[in-house]
């Protein structure tokens, strides 16, 4: 079977949250719920690293305008996991071609990236905080459900997460004003700071 419904489902996933991919495909590889695991991703180091990153992605996540900062810092960094997660499941699997696995998993990762940011600029316009913390549970959860479920019915997961992928897509069309808000919020608020400081004496 081609590995290919599983590198499209990782790199969407990587770009909701790259750390919980590795850490679970890690996982199931260490624990021998999947042979299609690479070596790479089952290593102690690896799942540490995951696992630490991933801690600190759930606390930031969770946190009004510090959630949008830290997918501004992973504006690379998920689509790059993406990529690399798809060349690896590549090359295990032999299949596809690692370069061709990695194109459509760094895509498809900056894809829902720019969904997942999107949607929390829109989210941050909101007062009250928690808005937030729901919305990045239902993120993690999603993101556990499917790559986990990928894991036994990869092709029927792809399918997932390509219409949450689509779904994600058209709502930011319906939250673009909302968006401009944010930033036009956040370039009124950096104004105020600088002319703070240009206020304050030396």
């Amino acid at each position: 079977m081609s590995v290919l419904p599983l590198v499209f489902t990782s790199g969407w996933a990587s770009g909701i949250n790259a750390y919980a991919v590795v850490l679970l495909l890690g996982v199931f590889g260490a624990t021998g719920v999947s042979d299609e695991v690479p070596e790479a991703l089952r290593s102690p180091g690896v799942l540490i690293a995951a696992g630490v990153l991933f801690a600190c992605e759930a606390v930031a996540d969770k946190i009004p305008y510090v959630d949008s900062v830290w997918d501004t810092a992973h504006t690379v960094v998920r689509p790059v996991s993406g990529a690399w997660v798809a060349a690896l499941l590549a090359g295990q699997s032999g299949s596809l071609p690692e370069v061709a696995a990695g194109a459509v998993g760094g895509t498809t990762a900056l894809a829902s990236h720019a969904v997942k940011a999107g949607t929390r600029m829109a989210v941050n316009t909101s007062p009250e905080p928690f808005s937030n913390v729901l919305v990045s549970t239902a993120e993690d959860l999603g993101v556990g459900g499917v790559v986990s479920f990928a894991m036994f019915h990869p092709r029927a997961a792809a399918v997932i997460a390509g219409v949450l992928l689509l779904l994600g897509l058209v709502l930011l069309l319906f939250l673009a004003s909302r968006i401009r808000r944010f930033r036009r919020r956040r370039a009124q608020r950096r104004e105020e700071r600088r002319l703070a400081a240009g206020r304050s004496p030396d």
